[in-house]
């Protein structure tokens, strides 16, 4: 049956059909008096979701470009930034901060581990001249399921005195993250995760100290720079042309999320993401990230069995149940596939999803009792 696809991935997430259809309708014009109100709401709603007294800049660009904007207005040639990586995207923050010209020390795990807060600890005390201006950091790394304790290394780095710089693309709206209660000085996101809308927009929002920083950077990008944006943000309007119908339908999305309440979801997202995990291990699969206590509640990534491949459990599952997980990346291309219960995913979702894989497994040789997936999922749900 067509047009019944339903994406289990870490983004894009699936879309609210309200706020599609809000989308859907005809454009009104950036630099109307009615389009000032949607952004007059927007903005003060952001601040909500990010935790924050801060402005929330909105850039039309995907996380990747609010990446861009974090250290486009903090690095000069030569700065000192230190990356904590584990996995693709915090690799891409050292990757940007090079681009920029700055001097990248790195500590990095094995993909499926966290940052362990002592030996960052250990590297920023070592740094008694205090030259390590940045330090950036992935809150929940989609490419393996890990969690960071952001609350801890904000807390370390702070002590410091270096300014941290956050990926919250995909923990904003799932997983819970206190910008201004954890001292995060830069916080990004992007739309196409738990704000449940389509690729497109970024988010970032800054705090004074890094503010501070910014003020002093010799060549701030144009497009993303934070003061021409916070400008245009103070007049409810934009410093270039928007994407407005992805306005509209944030508009919509975070209505419906006020109404759901944010510590409703973080909680819908740990039932999910536990509901989800109880039935893969009660099928006999191995997940990625054994440790719950960095275990996301917005991806799972799950071992293949023996002798039975990743593309054609993807396969499977998109042609007989139109269900979309998602690959490994890099080097866990074809080793893992991940499933998102990230954004606009409820109970009903996450059943259908173990049911599909039941017997996707089931048509591809693998041996188990159908059904003993569905009945641990349910029983977590009870719980």
């Amino acid at each position: 049956m067509k047009d019944k696809t339903f994406l289990m991935i870490p983004g894009p997430t699936p879309v609210p059909e309200r706020v599609l259809l809000d989308m859907a309708k005809h454009p009104i014009g950036h630099r109307s008096t009615e389009f000032s109100k949607v952004l007059e709401s927007i903005y003060s709603d952001l601040k909500m979701f990010f935790r924050t007294k801060n402005d929330v800049l909105v850039f039309t660009a995907s996380g990747t470009g609010a990446m861009d904007a974090a250290l486009s207005n903090l690095v000069n040639k030569g700065d000192k930034v230190l990356s904590l990586v584990i996995g693709n995207f915090g690799q891409r923050w050292a990757k940007i901060a090079k681009n920029y010209g700055a001097e990248v020390q790195t500590i990095e795990v094995e993909p499926g581990q966290a940052i362990n807060p002592d030996e960052l600890r250990k590297v920023l005390e070592a740094d008694v001249n205090k030259e390590i201006k940045i330090v950036t950091l992935t809150h929940n790394e989609t490419s393996t399921g890990v969690t960071n304790d952001l609350k801890t290394l904000a807390s370390i780095i702070r002590e410091h005195g270096a300014i941290s710089v956050v990926d919250g693309v995909t923990s904003l709206g799932a997983i819970q993250c206190e910008m201004d209660e954890w001292g995060i000085d830069v916080l990004i996101s992007g739309s196409q995760k738990g704000f449940m809308i389509p690729p497109g927009l970024s988010f970032l929002a800054a705090n004074e100290r890094a503010w501070a920083v910014a003020e002093k950077c010799e060549r701030p990008s144009f497009y993303f720079n934070w003061a021409s944006n916070r400008k245009s943000l103070l007049e409810n309007s934009t410093a270039f042309t928007p994407a407005v119908n992805l306005f509209m339908a944030l508009k919509s999305a975070l209505e419906m999320m006020k109404d759901e309440g944010i510590e409703n979801i973080w909680l819908r997202h740990k039932r999910n993401a536990k509901a989800l995990r109880a039935g893969i291990r009660a099928l006999g699969l191995k997940l990625f990230v054994e440790d719950e206590k960095i275990a996301s509640y917005a991806v799972t990534a799950v071992l293949p069995p023996e002798n039975i491949s990743v593309p054609d459990i993807r396969k499977v599952l998109k042609n007989d149940y139109d269900i979309v997980v998602a690959n490994g990346q890099n080097k866990l291309k074809d080793k893992i596939f991940r499933m998102g219960t990230l954004g606009f995913v409820s109970e009903r979702d996450v059943i259908t999803a173990i049911g599909s894989l039941e017997a996707t497994l089931y048509k591809l040789g693998y041996k188990f009792e159908p059904g003993v997936g569905v009945g641990a999922v349910i029983k977590e749900f009870m719980k």
